[in-house]
């Protein structure tokens, strides 16, 4: 439907996602391994949905995926705010991460409602 790398939503996750890689680097220990996964796994998965998204033929498809993209953002926010808790991330650096990831939901939910918006109405 659309080339993803255009999207300011895709730039904007992309950077997100590399963003939340570089700091899992810096959360040390076997028993926070999981962790790293976690955030790493969510944050990919939100940029991933777009690009897979915008493969498809419908809007309502490609809808279908920016919904599991921001289900992927809300998981990031609660991995994150975890990480914070549990001191294994920085309050600032997990407070810059936190408010980049809301800007993009925020698109996000922008992509959605386009996405969802009957055009034929607006004729």
């Amino acid at each position: 439907m659309s080339d993803y790398k255009r999207l300011k939503v895709w730039q904007k996750a992309h950077t997100l996602a590399l963003e939340a890689h570089r700091a899992t680097q810096g959360i040390r220990g076997s028993q926070f391994a999981s962790m790293r996964s976690q955030i790493t796994r969510a944050a990919f998965s939100i940029p991933a949905n777009i690009v897979e998204g915008s493969g498809v033929q419908s809007r309502r498809e490609y809808a279908r995926f920016v919904r599991i993209a921001l289900n992927s953002a809300n998981e990031l926010e609660y991995h994150l705010i975890t990480a914070r808790d549990l001191t294994v991330l920085p309050v600032s650096k997990a407070l810059t991460l936190i408010t980049n990831l809301i800007e993009v939901r925020k698109m996000l939910h922008g992509l959605l409602n386009y996405l969802t918006t009957d055009t034929r109405a607006h004729t």
